[in-house]
């Protein structure tokens, strides 16, 4: 018993320095290397969007194989369905979503003046703010009204004209098609690239990575779907307005744990100011609520522990993933990081046992 909790503990501090030194060498080299993850990032894009549509589509499919349908007939028919609920999804809530997003573009710069009109009578009051506090607030207010209105500009003007997004949206479809009909011969074909000393390790491995990212992925997409249909019932309820754009940013951005929610709660609170000291008490409150009901209901019910990582463990990958690649390294730093435990715990644990 008590060599196995020195192992324990040598496993887990081992871990510790590899994954310091991975961070170290990381920070180090990311400048060298940003134009090769740039263009990495360009080329592995569609990949990774294709496995998460695949990983999505996956269990379907297989359950239809399993009834005798064969497996392309049967990623042709979830295909068919797929992309009529997208297009039903697309044609109704699309042209709302784009009129809510050009009328908070147009309105942005009195709702400026509002918020600043609103800090000038604080700073008057007893409750008077510090005067670097204010000067920041109206800063960060001038910046934001010029990203939103540069911002809804590119994406209406530059998302549907852009060659190489077009190429990648008619390109995901295929690779999403092959991965799924194929998936078999994939892995029979890395199968056999493994060594046949280490080919049951490994295959047991992979399988745990990919019973771990298939369940995170599902979950995930079926709690940010849920959190956002809350918060834009929420928000329709207290008669914040643009709830279907609001809801959208905070159903997006809870993909990324912990940090998410905030982030996405602060557009909503930004308009409530605008409106009311209630409205911006009635936006906290929905936030709250629906962030209560995911962490305690949706997440541990849905999500579960899939990926068997500790809330400690998941903050240090979203600090490395938010310095190494912004937003995208946010979202996807949980996942990757997960996938380097599982490799790691597997090679420590071969080692061990060859002790």
């Amino acid at each position: 018993m008590e060599r196995f909790s020195q192992r324990r503990l040598l496993n887990g501090s081992l871990l510790v320095f590899v994954l310091l030194g991975i961070l170290f060498l990381l920070v180090k080299i990311s400048p060298l290397f940003h134009t090769i993850f740039i263009f990495l990032k360009a080329i592995l894009g569609p990949f990774i969007i294709a496995v998460i549509f695949s990983y999505l589509l996956n269990p379907v499919v297989t359950l239809l194989s399993n009834q005798a349908v064969p497996r392309y007939l049967a990623v042709l028919f979830i295909y068919t369905v797929f992309i009529c609920v997208i297009a039903i999804i697309l044609t109704n809530l699309v042209p709302l979503f784009n009129h809510q997003l050009h009328q908070l573009a147009e309105h942005f710069p009195e709702w400026n003046q509002r918020v600043q009109l609103w800090i000038d009578q604080m700073n008057h009051s007893k409750d008077a703010l510090p005067e670097s506090v204010r000067l920041g607030i109206e800063k960060s207010l001038d910046r934001l009204e010029g990203t939103v209105t540069d911002g809804v500009g590119n994406i209406m003007g530059d998302l549907g004209s852009t060659l190489n997004q077009l190429f990648i949206a008619f390109v995901i479809p295929f690779l999403v098609y092959y991965m799924l009909k194929d998936v078999h011969v994939i892995e029979n074909t890395a199968v056999k690239l493994l060594p046949t000393k280490r080919r049951r390790e490994v295959i047991q491995m992979f399988r745990e990575i990919h019973e771990a990212l298939g369940n995170y992925i599902r979950g995930q997409l079926i709690v940010c779907v849920v959190v956002g249909v809350l918060a834009y019932i929420g928000y329709l309820f207290i008669g914040l307005p643009y709830p279907l754009l609001m809801a959208g940013i905070v159903s997006i951005f809870n993909v990324i744990p912990y940090i998410g929610p905030f982030i996405g709660a602060v557009p909503a609170l930004l308009v409530a100011v605008t409106v009311s000291k209630e409205m911006v008490f009635g936006v906290i409150i929905v936030n709250l609520i629906v962030q209560v009901l995911e962490g305690n209901i949706l997440s541990p019910q849905i999500v579960g522990r899939s990926l068997h990582m500790h809330p400690l463990f998941i903050i240090f990958a979203l600090l490395v993933g938010g310095e190494l690649g912004g937003i995208i390294g946010l979202i996807l730093a949980v996942p990757l990081f997960a996938v380097g435990k599982v490799i790691i715990d597997h090679t420590f644990r071969h080692y061990m046992n060859r002790e």
